[in-house]
């Protein structure tokens, strides 16, 4: 989670939402990273999530995560715990809940959504202060803007 929050800090130095995101294999070892793109991009789909699965998938050449963790310092929207759940991915564990937007367990749990063909192990609040606070600050600092 630090090394997330690493990435959310390069997203904030560009001015986007500090959120980061990494794939873990089964051994621990990062394969792929990414951190928020919607404001470089100007693409409402460049969550961090989503890009660092596309990385990860194209590392792997293949589409199908199972083995992975995805880490991450935000609870994943509802686009992103689709696509986490697409990807067949084993495992989410992210830091700070999101009680406006969190589709794993705030407001939805698509990871746990029996209507779906694939769920995923959930681990939440994983340096939840940190991760709060950091985005915290980034958006106390755009309203003093």
């Amino acid at each position: 989670m630090r090394r997330a929050m690493e990435l959310a800090a390069i997203a904030e130095a560009k001015g986007d939402v500090p959120i980061g995101a990494l794939v873990v294999n089964l051994d621990g070892k990062i394969i792929a990273e990414a951190h928020n793109e919607r404001e470089i991009r100007k693409d409402p789909t460049a969550h961090a999530e989503v890009i660092a699965l596309q990385r990860a998938s194209e590392l792997e050449k293949q589409w199908r995560m199972t083995g992975f963790t995805l880490v991450v310092t935000l609870e994943p929207c509802v686009m992103c715990a689709g696509a986490l759940s697409l990807s067949r991915i084993d495992r989410i564990v992210f830091g700070a809940s999101d009680p406006k937007a969190g589709a794993t367990g705030s407001l939805y749990s698509i990871h746990d959504d029996a209507r779906l063909n694939h769920r995923m192990e959930l681990i939440g609040g994983v340096l939840e202060e940190d991760c709060r606070e950091q985005l915290k600050a980034f958006f106390r600092s755009k309203r003093a803007t």
